[in-house]
């Protein structure tokens, strides 16, 4: 996805909050997508020629709800529906975004469905941009979507806040930091990084806490994408090869995001309950501190989210902590122990400890292990090119 035009960036703005209030007014997510849709299209179509309106979003609302009115006409229930006003502008309220993003990772849906429906609605990208982003065929993002729409129909969820809100964050959440990850180090294809999500990705979120700013969990979701997302500039070179933390060049990290991001996860581990995404921003934080860096804390900071959230990938990450305290065969020892299933990301770990322990030729083999496990581009020719040093070694 390119830049946007001065056009495209009006439109894309508008398309939530126009979906919110309209969904809002006349109820029926599916109906009202397509009435905000073809009211885009209608800009689209005019504004060039006719001029963007004073006020954008008003004049979308208003082609959407006559949209809407002309599909409502046409259903069973004609008589009682005629009676709404001919030509309404419903008002936008502050929460409708937040409204539709909750609505979009309904429980009834699969995680890549609450996906590809976040940044349809959302994050206002067409099904081929959406495509392209999650490299997937346009037709299967349009099923996916068809199918996420019905589902939410057939659950008979409405446009209102759910009474149970906060058991629903946490899907809001977790749907926010699969679109950032997958943006940050692509899971499959040519490039690392899919700038487009990860950029929607923080987008949503910071928008997330501006309507919630008590949430210490959408805090620290924020300031571990801004401390991640600052890293970009150095994690490749201009060839697109991957350059491993380590060896990256500080002075092309993003400062500015690094800041932002230091002082929200201070403010949210001082002032709210600690959670899984805030231990993660301060291990992020950790990270980002000029000179060397303080793996006694990185580790203490993993082990009270492996007591907190366990998984795979947090002991993995602490078994990498524990080998920079303790040594590589400590961590070898963690390892082994683990008994983690089949990755390219523990292959690559075990490669690392293992040449740090001077067992060269099994570093090796795990390097060209972890290269053949990964779908990234990227990964494999860095997965490769460690196991090409070791073989000239």
């Amino acid at each position: 996805m390119g830049v946007l035009t001065p056009l495209e960036e009006v439109l894309r703005t508008a398309a939530p909050q126009v979906l919110g209030a309209v969904v809002r007014r006349y109820g029926d997510f599916d109906a009202g997508e397509d009435a905000v849709q073809e009211a885009l299209l209608a800009a689209a179509r005019q504004w060039p020629s006719e001029g963007v309106p004073d006020d954008p979003r008003a004049w979308l609302i208003r082609v959407a709800s006559r949209r809407r009115i002309e599909s409502l006409r046409n259903d069973e229930a004609r008589r009682r529906r005629e009676a709404l006003p001919a030509d309404p502008v419903p008002c936008v309220r502050g929460d409708d975004e937040l409204t539709l993003l909750v609505l979009c990772c309904h429980p009834a849906l699969t995680p890549v469905s609450q996906v590809a429906l976040t940044l349809r609605a959302v994050g206002g990208l067409t099904t081929a941009e959406i495509a392209r982003a999650l490299l997937v065929p346009e037709s299967t993002v349009g099923q996916r979507i068809s199918r996420a729409k019905r589902k939410i129909r057939e659950a008979g969820a409405r446009f209102v806040l759910p009474d149970n809100f906060e058991d629903r964050l946490p899907g809001v959440r977790g749907v926010l930091y699969l679109i950032f990850n997958e943006g940050h180090t692509a899971s499959s294809g040519k490039s690392l990084h899919r700038v487009e999500l990860s950029t929607e990705a923080i987008r949503l979120t910071r928008q997330l806490h501006a309507r919630l700013p008590a949430d210490g969990e959408v805090a620290g979701l924020l300031a571990l994408m801004l401390l991640t997302d600052a890293r970009r500039p150095a994690r490749t070179r201009p060839d697109g090869a991957l350059i491993p933390l380590a060896q990256q060049d500080r002075n092309l990290w993003n400062q500015s995001a690094i800041d932002e991001g230091i002082d929200i996860i201070t403010t949210a581990l001082r002032t709210t309950e600690i959670g899984p995404f805030q231990l993660q921003a301060a291990i992020a934080a950790v990270h980002a501190e000029p000179g060397e860096t303080d793996w006694p804390q990185i580790l203490e900071l993993y082990r009270l989210l492996d007591a907190l959230a366990p998984g795979p990938m947090v002991t993995l990450n602490r078994i990498v902590a524990l080998s920079e305290v303790d040594g590589p065969l400590v961590g070898l020892r963690a390892l082994e122990k683990a008994a983690l299933d089949n990755h390219h990301r523990v292959a690559s770990v075990r490669a690392h400890l293992l040449e740090r322990s001077g067992d060269l030729a099994a570093a090796r083999d795990e390097y060209l292990l972890a290269a053949r496990q990964t779908l990234s581009l990227p990964e494999q020719r860095y997965l490769e090119s460690q196991a090409a040093r070791l073989r000239s070694a």
